[in-house]
């Protein structure tokens, strides 16, 4: 459930995590399942360890974008609400692929055995992020063509809006 006008819909939820490794191996090599809370358009978090969805790249909260009208709207929070929604209580399921530079597990993520990542590309909620993966060009194809999401007015990629904000404003 989201909270009315909060920056982000965050959903508690306690969930099992699945570590299939031996001790003092990286979390990075397990499985990790269960209920999952949205941090954002493009990560989540399992029972307190944070997960970054492989090969996408969604506006970040406070990021805006223009409607098809050319007005204003905080695409970076909708795109959070998006997952959310989508994710809901149920039990998501991530096979991990490595770690970022902020050490965040990156991981592709599905439910119910649908890849979240191609959803949240094909709905125009995420751009594929090309500089780690070509697999979400076809569903961000597919997306700009519909108009869906963000397509249906202008938006600025979410790598270089991270770019040209200060800091502190992320």
């Amino acid at each position: 459930m989201c909270v009315p006008k909060s920056v982000l819909c965050l959903v508690a939820f306690g969930g099992l995590i699945s570590f299939p490794l031996e001790a003092g191996s990286k979390a990075s090599a397990g499985l990790l399942q269960g209920r999952a809370s949205v941090i954002d358009g493009d990560t989540l978090e399992v029972q307190g360890t944070r997960i970054r969805l492989f090969g996408i790249d969604a506006p970040e909260s406070a990021q805006t974008c223009l409607d098809q009208a050319a007005r204003t709207y905080r695409c970076g929070q909708r795109a959070a609400f998006a997952l959310s929604d989508k994710v809901g209580a149920r039990a998501v399921s991530c096979q991990p692929t490595g770690r970022d530079r902020f050490d965040r597990v990156v991981a592709r993520c599905s439910v119910a055995g649908e890849d979240l990542q191609a959803w949240m590309v094909r709905n125009g909620h995420a751009l594929a992020f090309r500089r780690y993966s070509k697999a979400y060009r076809p569903y961000e194809a597919e997306a700009r063509a519909a108009k869906a999401g963000m397509w249906k007015g202008s938006f600025e990629a979410p790598w270089d809006w991270r770019r040209d904000q200060p800091r502190q404003k992320r």
